[in-house]
């Protein structure tokens, strides 16, 4: 049996003020100062922490926000003064996708690498668009002394990228005649992408391989940085070249285990170049979910190209679609294609865009992916609040079955720019993430993805899997509201 992954996390406080979902509001004119007062009384003290904050000149202006919700004080509070409110700062954090409680879920798991605990319970929807119209199968939650992080079963969460081959010849003598297959081993179904929008500086990329390093996966980043990353990194870097760039970085090329290529119409001469430098090098393509993906993907497998990452938008739907569909429905499809084909298990699929949750990953593994692409979180782990000024063009409307182009009211665009999420001026990020010291970034990254993992070992346990590979694909272990709706009411005639 392998030896057991375990991803070592440690305390990383973020560095960045902390927007919080609650305050208190307190109306102190009718306070009869009770010997009872319930704000000593509070089990956060948020009531002291905040007045000591309020009396500190060194510290920031915007309060605290730790109220965790409990409302104690407000029952408590024999003149009824004390009532909570919701953080409008709060509220303006992101967009429909990357919601703010969201943002928060992927602060508070960098900061520990814990996985998120609501007392309070779920009290949200039980379906929506995307991965919340996926159930996945928790018939074996029952058994949490042998499944699950605390658990004594191993769960593998390991898995092969590259070209396997469906059978293996031998000659008379016995002699393997099957070329060796070029794999790279990752121990947990997920890599660590490029951000999805320019961002300043290189210290993310080195915090990127850091991390890569520490987690034992892959890093995408550009060819620059990865040559001028410490040579204990290499194994973990994938750069990303293209066709007249591969024999500039044949140095760079040399030391890694796997390259990506830009999938334009030069993508074989890049690959067949980056292969020159060094044959055993393992070549994915890089490719937008975009209709006819499909097509594209079997074309280039049959061409010798086995490995593909394909990209969606920020908000997991295909690019450049009239009627762009999630990455479920278009993942699936592809999927499917491959199966048809009788090569899927040559090819190995890498989706990105729109992967905001550990569940997200689970599910994309279901729908026919062999693992993620990993790129906002990361960012969001340092502090960002994927800020509704920068990405406009990127978001698109969740609440219909259509998805349309968000139309903000008039001025409102402007002043998102200009303000950028937090009264910042036009281009700055609120968190200064592109100024992050390397370790600080690397530990919050390893973090998040340990929280990532553990909650994946749950939901595998949970389904009684022992190993992910056995996920892919298996849509028999989850339910899809699309197919609930259809079984219950196909019959049924519109007029």
């Amino acid at each position: 049996m392998p030896e057991r992954y375990h991803i070592h996390v440690a305390a990383m406080p973020g560095r960045f003020h902390r927007v919080g979902k609650f305050g208190s509001v307190d109306w102190r004119e009718d306070c009869s100062r009770c010997t009872n007062c319930v704000k000593p009384r509070c089990q956060y003290d948020v009531y002291k922490k905040e007045g000591i904050h309020n009396r500190d000149a060194a510290a920031p202006t915007p309060p605290l926000y730790e109220c965790k919700a409990c409302f104690s004080c407000v029952q408590g509070c024999t003149k009824g003064l004390l009532a909570l409110a919701i953080n409008p700062e709060y509220l303006a954090m992101g967009d429909e996708y990357w919601t703010p409680d969201l943002i928060a879920a992927t602060w508070n798991q960098a900061d520990a690498g814990r996985i998120p605990v609501s007392g309070a319970g779920y009290r949200g929807r039980f379906c929506g668009p995307g991965f919340d119209s996926i159930w996945t199968d928790m018939s074996e939650i029952v058994r949490p002394t042998r499944d699950g992080i605390h658990g004594r079963e191993y769960i593998s969460t390991m898995v092969e990228i590259g070209e396997k081959p469906l059978r293996l010849d031998f000659s008379p003598a016995g002699a393997m005649l099957t070329s060796e297959a070029a794999l790279v081993e990752v121990p947990m179904p997920a890599i660590l992408d490029l951000p999805p929008w320019p961002m300043a500086g290189s210290d993310l990329d080195r915090a990127r391989l850091a991390a890569a390093k520490a987690l034992k996966v892959l890093a995408v980043a550009a060819p620059e940085s990865v040559a001028a990353a410490p040579e204990d990194q290499m194994p973990y870097a994938v750069p990303v070249v293209e066709a007249d760039s591969a024999a500039r970085w044949a140095d760079v090329l040399k030391q890694v285990r796997m390259v990506e290529v830009e999938g334009g119409p030069d993508v074989l001469a890049a690959a067949e170049k980056a292969r020159a430098v060094k044959p055993e090098l393992l070549v994915g393509v890089r490719l937008d979910l975009a209709p006819g993906v499909a097509d594209r993907v079997i074309d280039l497998a049959a061409r010798g190209l086995k490995v593909f990452h394909l990209g969606a938008d920020l908000h997991g739907r295909q690019k450049g679609a009239e009627r762009p569909r999630h990455i479920k429905d278009a993942l699936r499809e592809v999927h499917g294609r491959l199966v048809s084909a009788g090569i899927r298990d040559e090819v190995t699929l890498i989706i990105a865009g729109g992967i905001g949750l550990p569940e997200h990953m689970a599910k994309a593994i279901i729908c026919g992916a062999d693992l993620v692409a990993v790129d906002v979180p990361l960012l969001v782990a340092l502090g960002c609040r994927v800020c509704r000024g920068a990405h406009a063009e990127d978001r698109v409307d969740d609440s219909t079955a259509t998805p349309q182009r968000v139309t903000m009211p008039p001025g409102e665009e402007e002043h998102a720019q200009a303000n950028d999420g937090a009264g910042m001026p036009p281009g700055h990020c609120p968190a200064e993430i592109e100024n992050a010291d390397v370790p600080y970034a690397a530990q919050r990254m390893v973090n998040l993805m340990g929280a990532w993992h553990s909650q994946l070992i749950e939901v595998l346990g949970a389904m009684g899997i022992r190993e992910v590979r056995r996920l892919r694909g298996e849509v028999g272990r989850a339910m899809f509201l699309e197919d609930i709706e259809r079984e219950a009411f196909g019959d049924l005639v519109r007029k």
